[in-house]
């Protein structure tokens, strides 16, 4: 099974910088996006034929939001994690296979200033209780834009990134926690020490043409199945957005 998620940055923009093309290439069964930034009828998907099709839109019109297209009809969907004050934004969708639940998510962003990061912090703590919830029911694969690179490996520049939104001591200790909590980084487990792997770059001066990125987009899975994943990818021969998409392949 191979599942793929992208930061597209505005789905409606990436349409125009050939989305069709790079999604019938990858061919997923299961593909999930993030930072849609439309409302519902905004967007017209005619491609999309065998796939079921979700979306979390943000009550801001222009902002955040989360969708899944998968080839696999799931058991249930939801829409958030139950706290009205983190499911504004439309950033996460859960969908429940038999052997799985499949989480989508697009984490808040500490912003210029980390204006953010204490609001953070709290969808930190809830999300994790979150996974944590659904995990003690069957294996959880989570993936999408996480907003941080959790190691020096993880971006091009860590010291002089250091305490940047995306690389503070605080965000990345929370992805340390839920890690340790149980679950796996998918492509560190199969790449623990790959150098140069980036899945956003700035537009600011020409930084992906140089490779001068961040990794920050995942996908983590409950530890009890780490042993299942037999590829972990990162496209960055794929463009459109100022991130690449990622995947796994894994057997169950």
């Amino acid at each position: 099974m191979k599942l793929v998620s992208w930061n597209v940055n505005g789905l409606r923009a990436v349409l125009k910088k050939g989305f069709e093309d790079s999604f019938k290439e990858i061919d997923a069964d299961i593909f999930c996006l993030q930072e849609t930034k439309m409302q519902e009828g905004q967007a017209e998907l005619n491609f999309l034929e065998g796939y079921e099709k979700y979306f979390n839109y943000a009550e801001k019109k222009g902002y955040s939001g989360t969708a899944i297209f998968t080839k696999i009809k799931p058991i249930n969907v939801v829409y958030g994690i139950g706290i009205e004050e983190h499911d504004k934004e439309g950033r996460v969708i859960t969908l429940e296979f038999d052997k799985f639940y499949l989480v989508n998510c697009y984490t808040p962003n500490a912003k210029r200033e980390l204006e953010r990061l204490d609001y953070r912090m709290i969808w930190e703590d809830a999300f994790r209780k979150y996974l944590l919830d659904l995990d003690k029911q069957k294996p959880v694969i989570l993936c999408g834009d996480l907003n941080v690179a959790h190691e020096e490996i993880d971006l091009k520049n860590p010291k002089s990134n250091r305490g940047n939104a995306g690389f503070t001591d605080e965000e990345r200790s929370k992805m340390t926690e839920l890690l340790n909590s149980g679950f796996t980084d998918t492509f560190r487990y199969l790449y623990p020490n790959k150098t140069d792997c980036y899945t956003w770059w700035s537009y600011f001066a020409s930084s992906r043409d140089r490779n001068i990125g961040w990794r920050i987009d995942y996908f983590i899975v409950s530890k009890r199945i780490e042993k299942l994943i037999q590829e972990a990818y990162i496209y960055d021969k794929v463009f459109g957005s100022d991130h690449c998409p990622v995947g796994i392949e894994i057997q169950f």
